[in-house]
């Protein structure tokens, strides 16, 4: 059960017609990701700015997009069936080998970094917002003590140790696909020889995010991300077909089985090719 909805009432499939809506948005929206890496100019630095500044400002309702409230809420099937599928990855991070040194990137409000905690002997999570990592903090509670948390920029920051586990949750999305090779290359840096990942994401579905915006449009990788008072930030959003992620992980020595739920989650897990 997670957020208080249990699937086994609520978890039904979606219709075969939705599927194939679904399925098809989704290839649209991963072929657009190709031509991007062909095409599409680097992102500004401006929008990298803006995309920080937006997870500052949006740290106090951040929880309410993964628990489906306020402007995440799409009804109480969509919302069963989000929870539901939600199980999917958190049950693969459980089954993942116990790690001695797990490094996170974009904690963010501590969502998985409490899950990670509970496995690990110690977590590094390395987050750009302040404000996240103080929720955060709050609420781990004596879990954070096995925490260590680093404000730092993720695309400059650079590990200065080997970890057993590296970890990323909906942060792929949000890196330009001209930085995803060194941003794999600083995982595969991080890890020991053997070492493990996984990640979570999610897939290019428009209930995803909240009803009042929508993913990027026309092959882009820029869209527009509103707050709940109005104000407005340019972020970046990328999707990936799995066969492309598990080819970019592993042009970095990293090999990663990729999986996508029904509707909602894409998510990976592997380790680091020794030699």
């Amino acid at each position: 059960m997670i957020g208080g909805v249990d699937r086994q009432l609520f978890g039904s499939a979606l219709s075969a017609a939705s599927q194939t809506h679904i399925k098809l948005f989704s290839r649209i929206q991963q072929g657009r990701a190709k031509l991007r890496a062909m095409n599409e100019p680097p992102v500004p630095d401006a929008v990298i700015e803006s995309q920080i500044l937006y997870y500052q400002a949006r740290a106090v309702e951040y929880d309410e997009w993964f628990y489906r409230k306020g402007r995440y809420d799409y009804g109480e099937a969509s919302n069963a069936r989000w929870f539901a599928e939600a199980e999917e990855p958190i049950e693969a991070l459980a089954r993942m080998p116990q790690s001695a040194e797990v490094l996170e990137f974009a904690p963010g409000t501590g969502i998985w970094t409490e899950r990670l905690a509970g496995m690990a002997a110690h977590v590094t999570a390395v987050d750009s917002s302040a404000e996240m990592l103080a929720i955060n903090r709050a609420k781990l509670g004596a879990l954070a003590e096995k925490v260590t948390y680093v404000e730092a920029d993720i695309f400059q920051w650079q590990p200065d140790r080997l970890y057993d586990m590296v970890f990323f949750g909906f942060w792929l999305s949000h890196v330009p696909v001209e930085r995803v090779r060194d941003f794999f290359d600083k995982v595969a840096s991080a890890l020991r020889p053997g070492g493990s990942l996984f990640f979570v994401d999610g897939r290019p579905e428009p209930t995803v995010t909240a009803a009042d915006q929508q993913h990027p449009e026309n092959g882009s990788q820029i869209m527009t991300r509103k707050l709940n008072d109005g104000r407005t930030f340019q972020v970046v959003k990328n999707f990936y077909a799995t066969d492309d992620m598990e080819r970019r992980f592993s042009d970095s020595g990293l090999r990663v089985e990729v999986r996508e739920t029904a509707t909602f989650f894409v998510y990976g897990f592997g380790a680091k090719v020794s030699g």
